[in-house]
């Protein structure tokens, strides 16, 4: 298992009041941390710095997480990395979609703290998600 100063996040948010919140949570239980507003650019960045986990927002301008995820997940070099999705979208429809399109989880981030956010990411790296 590796320690938290071991693991990089990649947080995919376009507010970046949001990203910047999760960003100091994160880095604050040592974890590396990379932030991008901007779905389109999330395959460079993964191919560069090789996430362990991504936090992905659904909606963003330019390619929205449904889109982000879905490339993901059919590249054979990384569709293996949990993607979390965190959104304030709270429809069925989009929580079931995610789930079949491979996201490791669903957060909606109104209805959680970044410590419990940062909690679900440890739980799922260390597979005891529920």
């Amino acid at each position: 298992m590796k320690e938290n100063s071991e693991i990089k996040v990649l947080i995919v948010e376009d507010d970046v009041y949001i990203s910047e919140m999760y960003k100091i949570k994160f880095e604050s239980e040592n974890y590396k941390t990379i932030v991008t507003n901007n779905g389109s650019e999330v395959i460079k960045i993964i191919e560069k710095e090789k996430p362990d986990i991504i936090l992905l927002d659904i909606v963003m301008p330019v390619m929205d997480g449904f889109d982000v995820l879905k490339i993901i997940k059919s590249n054979k070099k990384f569709n293996s990395i949990p993607v979390v999705m965190l959104t304030n979208l709270s429809q069925k429809e989009s929580i079931e979609r995610v789930f079949e399109l491979g996201a490791r989880g669903y957060i909606v981030k109104s209805h959680f703290t970044p410590s419990e956010v940062v909690k679900k990411v440890k739980d799922i790296l260390d597979g005891n998600e529920k």
